[in-house]
């Protein structure tokens, strides 16, 4: 079944003429700001209308305000994107006029088994008995269904052309202050360009100046970054002075903006104080042994929040600085060489003073001690079965070195005592036995 819509063009004076095209073109301007669609909205395009193909039949979407609402089918010899495409014409011709009046009706036609959907009395929609069955409903339902549809979508507000209308005014907002401020932006402009540039230079001679500091790089690389970030800060002060902040209102804001952070992040800022001192007193370096609490191991990270210790069983420790710099450190390896000790007990008849001389010899046939200072060898304690001898030897103070030599220098003085025939008793006790009966050896009695 075929069907032809025809349409008067009705006379409209010539004022209300020039009314509704500028209307018409206020509304395209402002979806221009969106949308990239073009200026007369009653023409949509092809490929907004979307075609499915369900069991042979093709449909094709109603389209309001970029939406689609519902699908309709081909007619006769009207395929369903044409139908589709007449349709979405006539909604966007409706949308360009006033809201008022789009009041959505359905009239059925009982002789020709027809319903149209009109617009007061502009037909939009002819739903047809093949309508019906495409859909499985009733001519009469499916009208009613379609027109209810319509009316929702009508009933929404224009967003995009509003969002767009909102874009636009405030883009002019902007355009109009940015030139009345142009002055200031570049003034604040030449400002930040002004510090970017003192910043690097200040960043640079700091670091050349460093280089006759006896700290080291860590600490170096913290002292030029504190300044660098200084300078940018006095700097984006005045460039926003420049823009016409006013300077005791934005120093109290960031004072009280400063209050309130260091109160809400007063651990985390206190463990990055104390990173900074840490890195300026420099209590240990990168590589050091040392022991923190009841953690000992080789410092592999110093940041400004934590410092990360390798301990010897192969751990990774993190300690936030706060604890570091509270805690008692202690450097194993600050000095180059440590002392090692190691108690000897010798035998009471045995000759002293060789037994000091043996074991002053065995030290330092171990390579790997120092001969100076010399060793120390001392009579410590007169034990019961014993004469304790302490001997105080210096290593290589790195743990692995100082274990190694330790080990090395006991074993050295064990076979030299040995080899000397001096003998390294051990601890003898007595027993006495009292208020027992007289022990009788029968072998011995006649």
């Amino acid at each position: 079944m075929n069907h032809t819509f025809n349409f008067g063009k009705p006379k409209l004076p010539a004022k209300t003429t020039v009314f509704i095209v500028s209307c018409l073109l206020l509304i395209n301007f402002g979806k221009g700001l969106t949308q990239e669609i073009p200026l007369n909205p009653a023409i949509p395009q092809p490929n907004k209308t979307k075609t499915t193909s369900i069991d042979g039949l093709f449909f094709a979407d109603i389209i309001v305000r970029g939406q689609p609402i519902f699908q309709i089918g081909s007619v006769g010899n009207v395929s369903a994107r044409q139908r589709a495409q007449i349709v979405n014409r006539r909604i966007a011709g409706i949308l360009t006029q006033p809201q008022s009046g789009r009041d959505v009706t359905v009239v059925f036609d009982k002789s020709r088994g027809i319903a149209t959907i009109q617009i007061g009395n502009r037909v939009l929609i002819t739903v047809t008995k093949q309508d019906g069955q495409d859909f499985n409903l009733p001519v009469e339902i499916l009208a009613q269904k379609w027109a209810n549809q319509l009316s929702k979508a009508f009933e929404q507000p224009p967003l995009v052309i509003d969002i767009g209308r909102r874009l636009y005014r405030t883009a002019r907002q902007f355009q109009r202050d940015s030139i009345d401020n142009l002055p200031s932006f570049l003034g604040a402009f030449l400002a930040l360009i002004a510090t970017w540039i003192m910043a690097a230079s200040v960043r640079r001679f700091t670091l050349f100046a460093s280089q006759q500091w006896e700290v080291d790089r860590n600490s170096k690389i913290l002292v030029s970054r504190l300044v660098y970030g200084s300078v940018w800060v006095m700097g984006t002060i005045v460039a926003l002075g420049v823009l016409g902040l006013d300077f005791a209102t934005l120093v109290g804001t960031l004072g009280l903006t400063s209050v309130a952070i260091g109160f809400s992040l007063r651990d985390i800022l206190s463990n990055y104080f104390s990173g900074i001192v840490l890195l300026t007193s420099r209590p240990f370096r990168l590589g050091d042994q040392i022991v923190i609490k009841e953690f000992e191991g080789t410092v592999t990270q110093i940041q400004l929040r934590a410092t990360t210790l390798k301990t010897y069983d192969g751990r990774v420790v993190s300690i936030p600085n706060q604890e570091v710099f509270r805690a008692i450190i202690t450097n194993n390896t600050a000095c180059t060489h440590r002392r090692s000790s190691i108690m000897v007990g010798i035998d009471y008849d045995s000759d002293i003073s060789r037994a000091k001389q043996i074991i002053n010899d065995a030290v330092l046939r171990v390579e790997g001690v120092e001969s100076e200072p010399t060793p120390d060898i001392l009579v410590r304690e007169l034990a019961a079965s014993t004469v304790n001898i302490e001997v105080r030897f210096w290593v290589d103070s790195r743990r692995l070195p100082f274990l190694e030599m330790t080990s090395h220098v006991a074993q050295s003085i064990k076979e030299a005592l040995m080899q000397a025939g001096v003998e390294m008793p051990t601890d003898i006790y007595t027993v006495r036995l009292r208020g027992l009966p007289p022990f009788i050896d029968n072998h011995h009695v006649n």
